[in-house]
């Protein structure tokens, strides 16, 4: 097998790095140090955070499925207990978004079968726009003629107004 290259005409280049001239038969201290601070300190830590890593990895939760607690009604809450009242208003705003968001869902589902169905929709969408009509219906008796300024209080006192009005009819 012939060579392509004369090792004689291309010699080794020179190393970067100068080899290390020993004057001393003692160790280095700093190395000393350095490993012992690798294996006592830096291994065992970096191992405990992969090994906790790990286990959250697992269990990551993302922000978008956060949960939060229920608080209690304004119904529940003592008199002059005004951070009861903010939590319990708080918490009617979340109930709120989730009110409009489920009603957004449910009319995209009708509108998508309605695209779906064409002239036929009201017979093959009756699940749908059944669904719908519910959610708005819901939505409306319980939020409906609240204003711009919708709080929790003031939907408590509608609810009060209609259940009076029920009970009124009945009697």
């Amino acid at each position: 097998m012939p060579t392509d290259f004369d090792k004689g005409a291309y010699p080794e280049p020179p190393r970067q790095t100068p080899a290390v001239d020993k004057q001393t038969a003692l160790p280095n201290p700093a190395l000393i140090l350095s490993k012992l601070f690798y294996y006592s300190v830096d291994l065992p830590v970096t191992t405990f955070r992969d090994a906790v890593d790990s286990i959250r990895a697992k269990n990551k939760s993302v922000y978008y499925h956060q949960k939060f607690r229920r608080v209690p009604d304004l119904t529940e809450c003592q008199q002059g207990d005004y951070l009861c009242y903010y939590e319990a208003e708080m918490q009617w705003r979340r109930d709120y978004k989730v009110d409009q968001e489920i009603v957004k869902v449910v009319q995209e589902r009708m509108r998508a079968c309605h695209q779906r169905e064409g002239a036929s929709y009201q017979q093959n969408c009756a699940k749908e726009i059944e669904q719908f009509n519910e959610a708005t219906k819901n939505f409306q008796s319980r939020y409906g003629d609240l204003g711009a300024y919708g709080s929790g209080r003031k939907c408590l006192m509608k609810q009060k107004e209609r259940m009076m009005a029920a009970q009124a009819s009945s009697a």
